[in-house]
């Protein structure tokens, strides 16, 4: 893997992920709270496709400097600035939970340059019309984008004395941690060893406006999604199908948001499939 410290135009940093190797680029888009180190668990199906990853650590999280009141879109900019700083033209997207909505705005707003889009166990916008957006969540995760609807200092109070909810999971997410999935503990602590600013700013960014309509994603999505899932219920990726004009819907029976990740494989598949055209 090589990490490396990007410069942007406006000085901050972003802390980049490189495997270095592969015909098709992938940028994976990490979720709340992660840093970005592509996803471990997927790198022998990674290797078996020709996959190359990239990735960031987003604003506020690992090595990357904090953008206050970002949005989804702000990850086209930045996805964008990695690509052309590592000399790669075209490339596919795929994000897990709140990564999601920044796999998306990267196949909106760079529809010459993305080729596909995965989404695994992905929100929707809030207030999109026809969903009731917290419904079927856990109270845990419900409390915590509540939070957020109050705006920073709201969720900063929250974070301040919250703790997770076992009920965000159901048993199949347990089983996915003590098998591969226990990856997530090696981003889910450096993600939030140096305070919730990053965590914060993604929950700020999850019940905001986006900056794009998940309508102007033309290019081939995949939506990803777990029927039991607690923490952002399969109804979510149900309303982007029917909003995204390209999308292809897969519910997994029996599964939640973590345990969705063991379909991630079939999604790798796919992505190489639309590359080849």
């Amino acid at each position: 893997m090589i990490e490396t410290d990007l410069t942007l135009p406006d000085g901050r940093t972003l802390h980049t992920y490189d495997t270095g190797v592969g015909h098709l680029t992938v940028f994976w888009h990490h979720g709340t709270p992660n840093i970005g180190a592509p996803p471990r668990p997927l790198f022998a199906a990674a290797e078996r496709l020709g996959i190359r990853w990239m990735s960031y650590d987003r604003p506020g999280y690992g090595g990357s400097t904090p953008l206050p009141g970002r949005d989804m879109a702000s990850a086209a900019e930045h996805v964008a600035a990695v690509a052309d700083a590592l000399d790669v033209d075209r490339f596919a997207v795929m994000g897990h939970s709140s990564g999601g909505p920044h796999a998306l705005a990267c196949g909106a707003l760079l529809p010459d340059r993305v080729l596909a889009v995965v989404s695994v166990s992905g929100l929707a916008p809030f207030g999109a019309g026809g969903l009731d957006w917290f419904a079927g969540m856990s109270a845990g995760s419900e409390a915590s984008l509540r939070a957020a609807t109050r705006g920073r200092a709201a969720k900063e109070e929250h974070q301040a004395t919250a703790e997770f909810d076992p009920e965000s999971f159901v048993p199949a997410d347990n089983a996915a941690f003590d098998g591969p999935w226990g990856w997530f503990a090696d981003v889910v602590r450096p993600a939030i060893v140096g305070g919730p600013d990053g965590l914060v700013d993604d929950d700020l960014a999850n019940v905001a406006p986006w900056g794009f309509d998940p309508a102007q994603v033309t290019v081939p999505v995949l939506l990803s999604h777990g029927e039991r899932d607690r923490m952002v219920p399969a109804s979510h990726s149900a309303w982007l199908a029917r909003r995204c004009p390209s999308a292809e819907l897969r519910l997994h029976p029996g599964d939640g948001h973590i345990s969705a990740l063991n379909h991630a494989e079939a999604a790798l598949d796919w992505l190489g499939e639309q590359a080849r055209g």
